[in-house]
């Protein structure tokens, strides 16, 4: 794959940004605080390192990407639609009766859609499946799986994040949206999963840290995945909640509230 330059990544994160906006705004409901945190790891993923195919969504050696936290699927929407799995005009469907882009992603219906998620917490047991199955067929795809950090509270993900571990999985990479909000407010104050690093390094896993709003350095950490051997990675990604639109950053209140069409046009003038 042929790198895009940091330059095209970010203006595909804005582009992006745009259309979270506008389809959030049109449908009346959904979750924009964790798409917009999220949304440059995804583009950063899906242009600049994983193996995929828009062509043929269920071509066998693709790599696979996981959104465990399922409610942020507008920023997978959005990233699958430019990258050609769907037109992107069917973004305006997004939450409608018959559409194949539900509030939580649905892999029955939407192409490049890996699993239905949404039900918190079982998106790494699945990725750990699928990156135990690689190692079984001799394949040598690899497995991204984006954790919400309130997701992490969760206790299947501590049982997977060990399996992960005891089988020595290097071709499984998980993805923490860290941007310290959940539903109900901040991550310390409703179940505190702190200290996150120390908590990754005692289960085994390789332990990166990022600005998770920096293309390069998210470049880095899917590289520095890619090549360590022995160990399952982890990649914390410091984000902003909202991310791009002020009156939505780092505000708990936006997790799962659309916004109206005065706000809508006010965020995407922000993000022209």
């Amino acid at each position: 794959m042929k790198r895009p330059s940091i330059e095209l990544l970010e203006d595909k994160a804005k582009q992006t940004r745009r259309h979270i906006i506008r389809m959030l705004g049109k449908a009346g409901s959904g979750h924009p605080g964790g798409s917009l945190s999220a949304i440059d790891l995804i583009v950063a993923l899906y242009y600049g390192k994983l193996r995929h195919d828009p062509q043929n969504p269920a071509w066998p050696d693709r790599d696979r990407f996981v959104l465990s936290k399922g409610h942020s699927c507008p920023a997978l929407y959005a990233v699958l639609a430019e990258t050609g799995y769907f037109p992107v005009s069917e973004l305006d469907t997004l939450r409608q009766f018959g559409t194949r882009l539900q509030g939580h992603p649905d892999c029955h219906l939407t192409p490049g859609i890996e699993i239905s998620s949404g039900s918190l917490g079982q998106g790494l047991s699945v990725g750990l499946g699928m990156a135990l199955a690689a190692k079984i067929d001799k394949k040598d795809y690899r497995v991204y799986v984006m954790l919400g950090d309130g997701e992490i509270e969760e206790g299947q993900i501590w049982e997977a994040a060990m399996a992960a571990s005891h089988y020595g999985l290097d071709n499984l990479c998980a993805i923490i949206d860290n941007n310290g909000l959940q539903i109900d407010g901040p991550i310390n104050q409703v179940m505190s999963p702190l200290p996150i690093p120390d908590k990754w390094l005692a289960f085994g896993w390789n332990v990166i840290q990022i600005n998770g709003h920096d293309m390069k350095k998210i470049l880095q950490a899917y590289d520095e995945a890619e090549t360590l051997k022995g160990k399952p990675t982890v990649i914390i990604a410091k984000t902003i909640k909202g991310k791009g639109v002020s009156f939505m950053e780092g505000d708990a209140d936006w997790h799962g509230k659309a916004p109206n069409k005065e706000q809508t046009e006010a965020a995407l003038v922000e993000l022209a």
